[in-house]
């Protein structure tokens, strides 16, 4: 009974944590598979797969990816837009 109480709390602490990171992260794998079509699912797998193999240098491109995406938004909203004014 014990067991089975320990494997339900931390499927629950997965599902929380797995979850947190697919809300709050940049959102690189989620916008790459509804540009290209594929699940976001593999998408991440894959990524995890190419960080080990290469020893994490992907991480480099996850985070211009992400910094490109937050400027691109960034500058064409349309409230704050300084391309607007000009």
């Amino acid at each position: 009974m014990l067991v089975f109480a320990l494997k339900t709390v931390y499927f629950c602490v997965m599902n929380r944590f797995k979850q947190f990171v697919e809300w709050h992260v940049f959102g690189v794998c989620t916008a790459i598979g509804e540009k290209m079509g594929i699940a976001t699912s593999v998408i991440r797998k894959y990524f995890i797969y190419i960080s080990f193999i290469t020893m994490g240098s992907p991480v480099i491109i996850y985070l211009f990816v992400a910094f490109w995406m937050n400027v691109k938004r960034y500058i064409f909203s349309a409230r704050r837009n300084p391309l607007r004014y000009l």
